[in-house]
C-alpha cells in the first residue's frame, strides 16, 4: 500500500533542504510564482540564517539537520526541495522518499549509479514522486528547439558541441569534494542532458581527458573535455572547466542544418538561438521566464493529480551513469562501454512553462560560487 503524501487541498507544502544561493535567490521567489505551491518550512545548518529567513518569509517553520527526520513526524510538509552539496543529496532525499514524502532533488541525482538507483527503489516502494529538477525540461526555448529537431528542420542530428564554464571561487564547497562536486558532475549534466534530449537516444560510448590550472587553487581536475558515441553515429562533444571565464553555449548540426544557443544553460534571462537551414540564418528570441517557478508548478500538478513526472528518477541516472563512465574514463585513460539502454520518457511539448520572472528578495548568508572578479 502507498505511503505517499496525498494533497487534496490544491496546495503542495514544500520544505527546503538546504537554503544556499540557488534556494534563496532562485527556488523561494520561484514558488511564489506559482498558484499550487508554498513553502513551509526549511532545514539549515545555520540557526542566524534561519531566524532571517523567518523575518522575510513569514511563518516558516526551521529545523536543523540533527533534527531532519522532525520535518516528516511534525507533518509541515507534502514534499521537499533539495538543494545541498551533490555529495549528500542521497542523505537528504533517501529518509523523505522512505517517509512519503515527495522530492524535487536538485541535479546532479546523486553521486553513483547504486545511489541513483537506491533513490528510485524508495520512490516505488513508497509510492512518492521523485522528479530531478531538470529546469531546461520546462523552459520554453529549449523545448521549442527540441520540437524542431524532432519536426527533421535540420535533418538528422548527427553532431552537438558545447562549452560550460564558472570561475569558481577556491573557497567554494564545490572545491572541497573532488570529482563528486566537480565540474563534471556541477556543469558536465547540462551538455549531457541537453544532447540526450536532441538526439533522442543515449550514448554507448565515452571518452574523457582532464586538465589542471594549478594556479587558481583548485584541488581537483578543473577542466574536462568529453567525446560521446551515439548508436546512430551521431558524437558529441564538450568542456566543462572551473578555472575558465565564465561562458556557456551548444549547437546541434543535423545534415540539413543547425541550431545554436548562446546563453544555453543558466537562468535570470531568456533563451535564444539561431537555426539555420538551406544557407539561410533565422533567429529567434524567448521571453525571460520563471525556470524554477515553473518546474515546481509542474511537479506540484504531479504530486495533485498523482502523475508521474517526466524528469524522474531514470532521468537522472541516465545523466550520471554517463558521468561515472566519465571518471572511469579519466582514471583508467581509456574509452568506456556503456551498455544500450531506451529512455522510457522524453520531454514533451506541452512542458512549456512561460511564467514572468520572479521578484528579487535579499540573501541571507549566501553567495555566488564564482571567484569575485577584479
Amino acid at each position: 500500500m502507498s505511503k505517499a503524501k496525498r494533497v487534496t487541498g490544491g496546495t503542495v507544502r514544500y520544505g527546503v533542504v538546504g537554503v544556499g544561493a540557488i534556494a534563496q535567490g532562485a527556488f523561494l521567489p520561484g514558488v511564489r510564482n506559482t498558484k499550487n505551491s508554498q513553502v513551509t518550512a526549511l532545514v539549515t545548518g545555520d540557526p542566524d540564517k534561519g531566524a532571517a529567513m523567518q523575518e522575510i518569509y513569514g511563518d516558516l517553520a526551521v529545523y536543523g539537520y540533527d533534527g531532519f527526520d522532525r520535518l516528516f513526524s511534525d507533518d509541515v510538509v507534502d514534499a521537499v526541495y533539495v538543494a545541498t552539496p551533490n555529495h549528500l543529496h542521497l542523505e537528504h532525499a533517501l529518509p523523505a522518499l522512505k517517509a512519503g514524502v515527495h522530492v524535487l532533488l536538485e541535479k546532479p541525482m546523486a553521486v553513483s549509479e547504486d545511489q541513483c538507483k537506491t533513490l528510485i527503489a524508495a520512490a516505488d516502494e513508497s509510492g512518492a514522486k521523485l522528479m530531478i529538477a531538470y529546469r531546461l525540461h520546462f523552459e520554453p526555448a529549449t523545448i521549442a528547439a527540441i520540437e524542431q529537431v524532432r519536426d527533421g528542420d535540420i535533418g538528422e542530428p548527427r553532431g552537438f558541441a558545447s562549452m560550460f564554464s564558472m570561475p569558481l571561487d577556491p573557497e567554494n564547497h564545490r572545491a572541497k569534494h573532488g570529482f563528486v562536486d566537480g565540474p563534471v558532475y556541477d556543469l558536465g549534466v547540462y551538455p549531457i542532458n541537453g544532447v540526450r534530449q536532441f538526439f533522442g537516444v543515449e550514448p554507448i560510448e565515452v571518452a574523457a581527458f582532464g586538465a589542471r590550472n594549478a594556479d587558481w587553487g583548485l584541488d581537483l581536475i578543473d577542466t574536462v573535455s568529453v567525446t560521446l558515441r551515439f548508436p546512430n553515429d551521431g558524437l558529441a562533444s564538450f568542456v566543462v572547466s572551473y578555472a575558465m571565464d565564465a561562458h556557456e553555449h551548444y549547437s546541434i548540426v543535423g545534415t540539413k542544418g543547425s541550431i545554436a544557443f548562446r546563453p544555453a544553460f543558466t537562468y535570470g534571462h531568456g533563451l535564444e538561438y539561431d537555426v539555420t537551414t538551406g544557407g539561410e540564418t533565422e533567429h529567434k528570441s524567448f521571453m525571460t521566464t520563471d525556470q524554477f517557478g515553473g518546474e515546481t508548478e509542474y511537479f506540484s500538478r504531479c504530486v495533485l493529480e498523482d502523475v508521474d513526472p517526466e524528469p524522474d528518477g531514470e532521468e537522472g541516472w541516465c545523466d550520471v551513469r554517463i558521468v561515472e563512465a566519465v571518471r572511469r574514463a579519466l582514471e583508467t585513460g581509456r574509452p568506456q562501454k556503456l551498455e544500450p539502454h531506451t529512455r522510457k520518457h522524453r520531454i514533451e511539448s506541452s512542458q512549456a512553462m512561460g511564467f514572468p520572472p520572479s521578484s528579487e528578495v535579499p540573501m541571507v548568508h549566501a553567495s555566488s560560487p564564482k571567484q569575485d572578479e577584479d
